[in-house]
């Protein structure tokens, strides 16, 4: 066994003929009686307490921490006291990826995880604690595409901590867990004139965001981030090298999502829209911490500017500009008197990236092209998203047929006499 079972209620000593007997000590009758303890992996000394009467569960116990050594299940109990609170801030504090996606699990985890498990310490978590708490996400978060991100952000937590060695295992892996199910929506991009009527109820000052975003395939970010020295109107190309990013309620210029740059073609419809706004209205300096809001300052003169002169405020934009637009062009209703608009998840910004990529791929764009314009990691995941949108196979066909026949219908002869017999 890794340790031996100690009665604190009784000691042996050793009388003057050398016979040994066992007599009460000091603490007979009061306390924890029996202290299971053993050498752990890093040398120190581990102990747990037992009542009077528990010794055997006590030697149970230390029998199962020997198994859990051997199998390497074993985790350290003072370390499994660790809250999963405790130990997702740390987790998030020293996140490696880009600061978006940081960001965006700092938030999920303290609006849906920290209120219902955050206090919980990780040795006790059990597959019915997630079940209990996936229970509760379901009835607050209705959309199970953002409740899947939110219990994904929840396991990569607990899979940190088995890596650290704060908890044997990690209970989403339970069989009886169920965890929500990938969402199967198919896209359905806006049709040219309901982008155009959403464009129409803006504000005069952000009409080229929708040219921006449908015409170029810019996100929101990208396109209250676009910077002067980022279009290039000789050549006709514009370059997406950086995004403005709301942290923590506060701004900072950031890379573009995943940290990828990218150059997108312009045309010439979306430049004369850009050139008229920039006659309209000015360009905006602007100076901001880069990536983090403690990071260097770093000064762009925007095409994009909000209110008293400063830069666009997203959330701001968003509740009074665009939720609006969007009930005026009919994309949303028009909210009760006193009420909020609606949450419109696919009716935000992103939609003008999904008419983009709808008009690339109608007019015959390739996957890793259009891919490239977007600035998607991977063609892989650009052909995921728009398959259904590609030209099928059999309209592709009857074009190309229909095309062959074409001027030959009033000729005598053809393919469809060619091999008369």
């Amino acid at each position: 066994m890794a340790g031996h079972i100690q009665d604190r209620w009784f000691k042996t000593e050793t009388d003057a003929n050398g016979k040994t007997r066992r007599v009460k000590t000091a603490r007979y009758g009061t306390g924890m009686r029996y202290r299971a303890r053993y050498i752990g992996p890093d040398g120190t000394e581990k102990s747990k307490s037992f009542r009077d009467g528990q010794k055997r569960l006590a030697e149970k116990w230390l029998s199962k921490t020997e198994a859990d050594m051997d199998s390497g299940q074993y985790v350290d109990p003072k370390a499994g006291r660790t809250t999963f609170q405790q130990y997702a801030e740390r987790w998030v504090a020293s996140h490696s990826g880009e600061v978006n996606s940081g960001e965006g699990a700092e938030r999920r985890l303290r609006l849906h995880a920290y209120p219902g498990i955050g206090s919980r310490p990780l040795g006790s978590f059990k597959a019915e604690h997630v079940r209990t708490w996936l229970g509760g996400l379901k009835r607050s978060v209705p959309n199970e595409t953002h409740r899947r991100v939110i219990a994904a952000t929840v396991s990569a937590v607990f899979n940190a901590a088995v890596d650290d060695e704060l908890m044997a295992r990690n209970p989403f892996k339970a069989r009886s867990v169920q965890v929500p199910k990938p969402g199967e929506s198919v896209i359905e991009p806006w049709t040219a004139a309901q982008v155009f009527g959403v464009q129409r109820a803006l504000p005069e000052r952000f009409r080229a965001a929708i040219d921006l975003g449908a015409g170029c395939g810019l996100r929101q970010g990208e396109v209250f981030g676009l910077s002067v020295d980022e279009v290039d109107f000789e050549s006709g190309w514009l370059s997406v090298n950086h995004q403005l990013k709301r942290l923590r309620g506060r701004y900072v210029f950031a890379p573009p999502k995943g940290g990828k740059t990218r150059k997108v073609p312009l045309p010439a419809s979306v430049a004369d829209a850009l050139r008229a706004h920039a006659d309209a209205f000015p360009s905006l300096t602007v100076t901001l911490p880069w990536r983090t809001l403690d990071g260097e300052p770093r000064t762009k003169r925007l095409y994009f500017s909000g209110n008293g002169g400063l830069h666009v405020r997203v959330s701001y934009f968003n509740d009074s500009m665009w939720k609006p637009a969007l009930a005026a062009a009919g994309r949303i209703p028009e909210p009760e008197e006193g009420e909020r608009y609606a949450s419109a998840r696919e009716h935000g910004m992103h939609a003008l990236r999904h008419f983009y990529a709808s008009v690339l791929l109608d007019a015959g764009e390739n996957i890793k092209a259009l891919s490239r314009y977007l600035g998607h990691a991977d063609a892989g995941f650009t052909l995921r998203t728009y398959t259904h949108l590609m030209p099928s196979s059999e309209q592709r066909t009857r074009k190309a047929v229909d095309g062959l026949y074409e001027g030959r219908v009033n000729q005598d002869h053809g393919p469809q006499t060619a091999h008369e017999d």
